[in-house]
C-alpha cells in the first residue's frame, strides 16, 4: 500500500489516504509516484504528494497539519512551541535547550524556555 497526502493551496495537508499498489505499478511492475498522483487527483481533485511511514519518502509520514515544504521536499510537523527550531537534516523540531538524560520525567515550559521536571 502507498500513501498521499492531499495538500491545500499553503502545502499543508488535508488528509492522507491510503492507494493499493496496483494503482502505482507501472507495466515493468515499479512502482511511480507520478501514476499515485494522478490517480489521487482524477478521484478527488486537487494537489497530492506520496509520503511513507519510515521516512523514505520526503522524511516524515505526512499528518493533517502537517507542512510541505518544496525546498526541503519533506513534510513538516506543526511547531509545537515557538522557541522551538527546525533541523533542516531531519526536518524535526527541537528545543534550544536539550532535555536533560537523568531518566526523569519533563515537561517543556515555554515561558521560561526550559524543562521542568515533573513530579508524578
Amino acid at each position: 500500500m502507498a500513501h498521499f497526502a492531499q495538500l491545500d493551496e499553503n502545502n499543508v495537508v488535508l488528509q492522507v489516504i491510503v492507494v493499493a499498489n496496483s494503482e502505482i505499478i507501472d507495466d515493468n511492475q515499479e512502482e511511480q509516484e507520478s501514476l499515485g498522483l494522478s490517480f489521487c487527483s482524477e478521484l478527488l481533485g486537487g494537489t497530492w504528494k506520496q509520503t511513507s511511514y519510515n521516512g523514505n519518502i520526503r522524511k516524515n509520514f505526512a499528518g493533517v497539519g502537517y507542512t510541505y515544504d518544496t525546498e526541503l521536499d519533506a513534510f513538516i510537523p506543526p511547531q509545537p512551541y515557538l522557541s522551538w527550531v527546525l533541523v533542516n537534516l531531519t526536518c524535526q523540531w527541537e528545543p534550544p535547550v536539550p532535555m536533560p538524560a537523568d531518566g526523569a520525567m519533563y515537561r517543556w515550559d515555554e515561558n521560561t524556555i526550559s524543562w521542568e521536571r515533573v513530579i508524578i
